[in-house]
């Protein structure tokens, strides 16, 4: 059963969405079906966002399958106390950070000419392309900025979340968030007039 066209009879017939999803109705549905919608619903969000702590797309990709995998793992402890997106998200957050802290992440070295032979002429001529956009600096200096700055500007202005959802998502006090929203701004427009 595709969990977008749910439809659930005790909430009167309307189309529940994934995000929408309650615990009941993740506990009687085929994981491998909830997977698969979670997936592609969330999927691409999520490869940006993992994209976002690990500045490596290759290393991106393997990282959101290894969270589709623990997500699909761990469905059965999805408790309901947020929506589906932010848990979801929390788990990506949290083994993005732990990737970074890694022995894996800290020792092992590609060589250049390994990432040489590893891209296609498609990938080479997309980096081009991208390398002559406008926002090519800016992408450049929120990548470079530390990590804690980094992921509220990502997760405030691309992926449009509140500061309250913020605050939860990465676990930290409301006016927290906000100073480090404001310091990040700062220290992105020290490194855009350099």
């Amino acid at each position: 059963m595709n969990v977008y066209r749910l439809i659930d009879s005790w909430k009167g017939g309307e189309i529940v969405g994934v995000g929408e999803m309650t615990v009941e109705i993740l506990g009687n549905e085929d994981k491998e079906a909830v997977l698969n919608d979670l997936m592609n619903t969330y999927g691409q969000e999520i490869l940006r966002l993992v994209y976002s702590y690990v500045n490596d797309k290759e290393m991106a990709e393997d990282l959101t399958q290894e969270i589709f995998v623990k997500c699909y793992k761990s469905l059965h402890t999805y408790k309901g106390n947020a929506k589906i997106k932010t848990w979801l998200w929390r788990i990506a957050i949290n083994h993005s950070k732990d990737y970074l802290k890694s022995w894996h992440n800290k020792n092992v070295i590609v060589s250049e000419n390994e990432s040489t032979n590893t891209n296609t002429n498609k990938e080479m001529i997309e980096q081009l392309v991208i390398q002559k956009e406008d926002d090519h600096q800016l992408v450049i200096a929120i990548m470079n900025l530390p990590i804690k700055y980094r992921e509220v500007l990502y997760l405030f202005y691309y992926e449009n979340l509140s500061l309250k959802e913020l605050s939860v998502l990465i676990g930290k006090n409301e006016n927290t968030v906000k100073t480090r929203l404001r310091r990040a701004k700062e220290l992105l427009k020290e490194r855009l007039e350099e």
